[in-house]
């Protein structure tokens, strides 16, 4: 028989373990809550309580690999792997602020082309112009994209694990009053002033904080985003966020001034 002491035991033991899962599913809860993009990704992008740092996502740097196409046009990446440079300061200021300067995002799904408001967000452009030069985003994987509540393809990170990063930091920019329209390009961040080389390409109006600088206007590619985006996501994240279905790749990214 059990005694009145065993039992009260028992209902402690049983009333304990349930709080331990109340509290797991607040905190898992809290986490995809709070996953906004972290530099470090994301959101959106996106990453407060970087969704990177869990390693939802993994892939190969050295290798992109390329998944059966689910999005009519895409072909194999083309030959390479991402040079995964490191700086230990932000780039100096080099771009003309006054001037527009263009991104060109050749991928193994087609093109994406935006323009820059160097004026708006002098070191965002900078940096991006920077990197791109060095031919830091070629044969890169877009890691995240995310199709419920935020509408977001987020690339730039040569691991494609979340956490990659040029090895600097700089300051948000242009955040006053920043919307996430469809075709805005926005930094993605761990946390206030932690840019670094992620970003990410809004291809649906999207609500946001204010936390993400936006620096871009997408001039080209919006349909091609729309396109991936219908062809889905693992979910690894949660739902709606995950890694794209259709794998998209930047053979090169450009910048040009006008």
């Amino acid at each position: 028989m059990v005694t009145s002491e065993q039992r009260r035991r028992q209902l402690a033991r049983e009333k304990y373990e349930r709080q331990q899962e109340n509290r797991a599913a607040a905190a898992a809860a809290t986490k995809r809550r709070n996953a906004i993009i972290a530099g470090s990704v994301a959101v959106v992008v996106i990453a407060g309580a970087s969704l990177a740092a869990s390693g939802a996502f993994s892939s190969d740097p050295k290798k992109p690999s390329a998944a059966p196409a689910a999005v009519k046009g895409c072909t194999s990446p083309a030959p390479g792997a991402p040079n995964n440079k490191q700086w230990s300061t932000e780039p100096t200021m080099n771009i003309d602020q006054k001037a527009t300067y263009t991104a060109s995002l050749d991928t193994n799904c087609g093109a994406v082309t935006f323009t820059m408001d160097a004026s708006k967000a002098p070191h965002t452009v900078n940096s991006f112009v920077f990197l791109a030069g060095q031919n830091y985003f070629d044969h890169t994987k877009c890691h995240r994209l995310t199709t419920q509540g935020i509408y977001v393809l987020q690339c730039g990170d040569p691991t494609a694990s979340g956490s990659g990063s040029p090895g600097y930091k700089f300051t948000d920019e242009n955040l006053t009053g920043a919307t996430y329209p469809a075709g805005t390009v926005a930094m993605a961040n761990s946390g206030p002033n932690t840019n670094g080389s992620q970003f990410f390409l809004v291809y649906k109006d999207t609500q946001l904080p204010p936390n993400y600088t936006p620096f871009g206007k997408i001039t080209g590619g919006l349909d091609l985003l729309n396109k991936i985006a219908g062809a889905g996501e693992n979910d690894a994240n949660g739902p709606g966020d995950g890694s794209p279905d259709q794998t998209v790749v930047f053979n090169t990214v450009t910048t040009t001034k006008s």
